[in-house]
């Protein structure tokens, strides 16, 4: 939830992992922190699930987009959705993001991860650019105190 809370519009969170690793699960405790209420699920099927939020500020709603890779045939496949539009618009989180990789912003967070038993999962974290190395220094010092 604490990394939802950090997100921004064009912000783009890359997440990787099989299937059963939790990335759809990371999803729903990202959309919560970042303020939606819309039931998360996963968009294997529809491609892109938008989540809302109101701004009460600009008396606007704001949205965050959670798409789904596994079913693209790749890169070219991902750039005919219009990412750029999509991040004028919002936040952007990617499952599958290795399988469209070419096609997604060379700055971004990217979240790995693994499988360990029905309890447990093994995640990396790693930034690609200012803005995400500024991201996940907020996120650890949130998380374990320290920068």
């Amino acid at each position: 939830m604490r990394l939802g809370a950090l997100l921004q519009k064009g912000d783009v969170i890359c997440l990787v992992g099989d299937l059963g690793s939790g990335t759809t699960t990371l999803v729903q405790g990202i959309s919560a922190g970042w303020g939606s209420l819309d039931p998360v699920s996963s968009p294997t099927f529809v491609l892109v699930n938008v989540y809302r939020r109101s701004d009460e500020d600009h008396n606007e709603e704001q949205r965050l987009f959670h798409l789904d890779a596994y079913r693209l045939s790749g890169p070219e496949e991902a750039a005919a959705l219009d990412l750029d539009a999509l991040l004028e618009s919002g936040p952007l989180v990617v499952e599958w993001a290795d399988r469209i990789q070419q096609a997604l912003p060379s700055e971004h967070l990217l979240i790995s991860m693994q499988f360990i038993d029905d309890n447990q999962r093994d995640m990396m974290i790693s930034a690609h650019g200012p803005r995400y190395h500024q991201m996940l220094a907020e996120f650890r010092k949130q998380v374990f105190g320290v920068a």
